[in-house]
């Protein structure tokens, strides 16, 4: 009788033993995989803290006549122009210095034409830092005070390659420092909540609805330029002064 009682305590223990193995193992696992997720969400930001703001280079005065958010002319302009950019795209940035200015002083300026920009922040699509869509943000932060045209110049005069973290957070909200008479507590807080996302993300289904696939895309009274290619002023011009003339 001691005999078995002794063995049946034996397997008891031994039982006892697995299963507090067992838990062990399971809490071990769920711990390890908390710190998978945590570590997915917290380094990045980690980096960003860490991560110095360095020189902010300054854009070079530009004339944005009768500005207005995110446009710039009269609204009964006979002509129409709309672009969809994303602020990381190289080729938004030399069409947004280079070609834009020869297209406000000939059309914009002289009341030919109304201005609309889009954001439409694709660049970041299968990325973590998201910093398309986080300019995108900031330039509407700025837009929230009036701002918009002075920031979007300064981002792109910023620029310097696609996701290497240049428009990280802590360097957008150091940005809005730049903007003459722009309140950076006020930015700050927008920037935190990303209070415009639903109008970001309403420019970019208006893009696809339009048949964007790549940036910049121009539009002239809703006609693409030169789909599949950046559009040269050459392109736009031939495009705005056949309907000027009514061609």
């Amino acid at each position: 009788m001691t005999k078995e009682m002794s063995k049946r305590q034996q397997r008891r223990e031994k039982m006892r033993r697995e299963q507090q193995r067992t838990r062990l193992i399971t809490i071990g696992l769920v711990t390890l995989g908390a710190v998978f997720i945590a570590a997915i969400f917290i380094l990045p930001n980690l980096r960003t803290a860490l991560t110095p703001v360095g020189t902010i280079a300054t854009a070079a005065p530009r004339d944005h006549p009768q500005a207005n958010g995110t446009t710039m002319g009269d609204p009964k302009a006979p002509v129409k122009i709309d672009v969809f950019e994303d602020f990381q795209c190289p080729s938004c940035r030399a069409y947004s210095q280079e070609i834009e200015p020869q297209i406000v002083n000939a059309y914009v300026a002289t009341g030919k034409a109304y201005y609309v920009f889009h954001n439409y922040p694709f660049i970041d699509t299968n990325t973590i830092t998201k910093e398309s869509h986080q300019a995108a943000n900031a330039a509407m932060c700025a837009n929230d005070q009036g701002k918009f045209w002075q920031y979007h110049d300064l981002l792109f005069a910023n620029w310097n390659g696609e996701n290497l973290g240049t428009f990280n957070d802590k360097f957008l909200v150091a940005l809005a420092g730049e903007v003459d008479g722009l309140d950076k507590n006020a930015f700050a807080a927008c920037f935190k909540e990303d209070r415009f996302k639903n109008d970001i993300q309403s420019d970019f289904d208006l893009g696809q609805q339009m048949g964007v696939n790549g940036t910049p895309s121009v539009f002239v009274n809703g006609q693409i330029v030169r789909p599949g290619y950046i559009p040269q002023f050459t392109d736009i011009q031939q495009a705005v002064d056949a309907i000027l003339s009514g061609k």
